[in-house]
């Protein structure tokens, strides 16, 4: 889980969401300026860690692997369907698609946790909810740029020898 904690996706959403939070100033006690998005891309990434963890080690005794596998072929609206549903399923040892458990306890477990060491304003349960779905956002986020980034990459680069497939809805 190494990977999907500090992979070049997880760091650009997690930044993204310490600038829109600092760009709102939320929560105020981290000011909005440059320490203030390092503190908030800090506390983001060690919940990530948390998260990523506590998934993984529920998973491995459950039989679910976490990790996100691209479809790659096919409509646009059938990959992006894959990358959506990816975000709540997990491949199980049967080989089969099953509820993402161990997922749906560690996001909010993590999330809930989290407030022993963030800022009173931010350690309430209406933050904490907030921030569960954040982190099921920043999950399908991840899920759609593995799905399609290659494909678009290898595009604007002219690499003409895979053909990428239609876009087209």
């Amino acid at each position: 889980m190494v990977g999907g904690t500090v992979s070049p996706t997880s760091l650009l959403v997690n930044a993204a969401g310490a600038a829109l939070s600092t760009a709102r100033n939320i929560p105020e006690e981290y000011g909005p300026h440059w320490e203030g998005f390092g503190k908030r891309v800090g506390i983001s990434a060690v919940n990530i860690a948390v998260s990523n963890t506590m998934e993984a080690g529920l998973g491995s005794v459950w039989g679910e692997d976490p990790r996100y596998v691209r479809d790659g072929e096919g409509p646009f609206k059938s990959r992006l369907g894959h990358a959506m549903r990816m975000t709540f399923m997990a491949r199980y040892r049967d080989g089969q698609l099953h509820p993402a458990y161990a997922r749906f306890i560690a996001i909010p477990s993590t999330n809930f946790l989290s407030n022993t060491w963030r800022v009173d304003s931010d350690a309430t349960a209406q933050r904490a909810l907030s921030r569960t779905a954040f982190g099921f956002l920043g999950r399908l986020t991840g899920n759609v740029f593995k799905e399609f980034w290659p494909d678009v990459s290898r595009k604007m680069h002219g690499d003409k020898s895979q053909s990428p497939p239609s876009f087209v809805p």
